[in-house]
This record gives structure tokens, sequence and C-alpha cells, in this order.
């Protein structure tokens, strides 16, 4: 069984998915930062990822990594489809919705391998760091593994997105780019992430440790002993 809390998480972070999959076709430079419009969103759902992990643990940090990948995967299938199908004649917005829609097979394929990396190197930072910090010290593991997950989602998703599409000079700004503002929206907002995380393990009498759980990103289907 799992609780309304998780499940309201879960929408919360599928629609991340979602809206960031859409604001990312916008490209924006901010002086020497480059950047794209899914980082307005993007980061929400590291923090959510933070807060299931502290929570809940790992095993349903996966669920909710795979769950948002499969919603986001049928969502963009249907927009897939949707823009292959012609429009009406007297409809005059086709361009705008196919350069919105219209994604490429490579950036879906980029964005989903990067999504799932990154998430799960998110949770298993999360969850090893608990561990070793006997449960302290948790702003210094949201902050560390929002580094090694937005850090590896950046360092797959830009070059099997945009290789040989941008100059090749511009992926490494763009990278350092996205990791160090995503990094800086997680500090903005630790304040919030601190409350919801103690409100939540005061609402839900949970505060879960790994031991001996199983790091493989497909163990999660599997059914727990406490489940």
């Amino acid at each position: 069984m799992v609780s309304m809390l998780f499940m309201h998480f879960c929408i919360v972070f599928t629609v991340c998915l979602i809206a960031s999959n859409i604001l990312e076709t916008k490209q924006m430079v901010f002086g020497p930062l480059h950047l794209t419009g899914g980082l307005l969103i993007f980061p929400i759902s590291y923090i959510i990822n933070d807060v299931v992990c502290e929570v809940w643990g790992y095993r349903r940090a996966g669920i909710l990594i795979w769950t948002g990948f499969l919603i986001n995967f049928a969502f963009m299938m249907v927009a897939w489809i949707a823009d292959a199908i012609p429009g009406a004649p007297y409809w005059e917005n086709e361009e705008g919705f196919h350069a919105i829609f219209g994604l490429t097979p490579r950036i879906v394929l980029a964005s989903f391998v990067s999504f799932i990396i990154g998430s799960f190197v998110n949770a298993y930072v999360m969850s090893r760091m608990k561990i070793s910090d006997q449960g302290k010290r948790f702003p210094l593991r949201a902050i560390m593994s929002t580094v090694w997950g937005e850090g590896a989602d950046s360092l797959i998703f830009f070059p099997l997105a945009f290789y040989g599409v941008l100059p090749n000079e511009e992926l490494p700004l763009m990278m350092l780019s996205q990791l160090v503002l995503k990094t800086v929206y997680e500090i903005i907002v630790l304040p919030v992430t601190i409350r919801v995380v103690n409100w939540v393990k005061v609402s839900e009498g949970e505060d879960v440790y790994d031991k001996n759980v199983s790091y493989n990103i497909f163990s999660v289907f599997k059914k727990s002993d406490e489940e």
C-alpha cells in the first residue's frame, strides 16, 4: 500500500517532467549562460526525489522515477501521433505545434536516458549518505545528490541531444550552466524542502534507512517484505 501523500508526490513529479520537456524546446541566453526553458521547473523533480528518498527510502524513489518515466513516455508517444496527423485546413498553427511537440527521436531518447540515470544517481547518493550520516546533515545530502544527479543528467543529455547540432565549444558551457543553476535552485528552496521533509516524516510516521536494499534500478518492481 502507498499513502495519499506519496501518490500526490508522484502526480506533481510527473507533471514537472512533462512540463519540463515542453519548456525544454525554448533556448535562452542570459549573459554568458546558455539555458533551456526546462530549467524553470525540472529541478523540482529532483527536490521531490530527495523528499521521497529521505522519507520512504530508495525503493519508493525508484517507483516514483519509473512511474514518471512511463507516463512521460506515454505522453510523448501521444504527442508524436497528434503531430503526425495533418491539421484541419483552417488551422494555422501547424508549424508552431510541430516546433513544440515534434521533437526528434534523438532528443527524446537523450531526455529519457539522462533522466533515468540522473534520477537514480540522485536517489542512490541520498540513500547512501543518509546511512553514512546516520540520518543527520539532510541539507548536505540534498545538495550533493543534486550535484551528482544533475551532473550525470547534463553529461548524458547534451552530448546525446546536441552533438553535431550545436557548436562543440558551446556544449561544455551549456552543461556547466545547467548544473550550476539547478544546484543554486536547490539551495534557494532548501529551507522549504527541509520543512516539507520534516512535516511528511511526522505525518506519515516514516523515516526509512536503506539497509540491505538492492540498488539495481529494476529491483524496485519486486515486492518487499515490508509490503
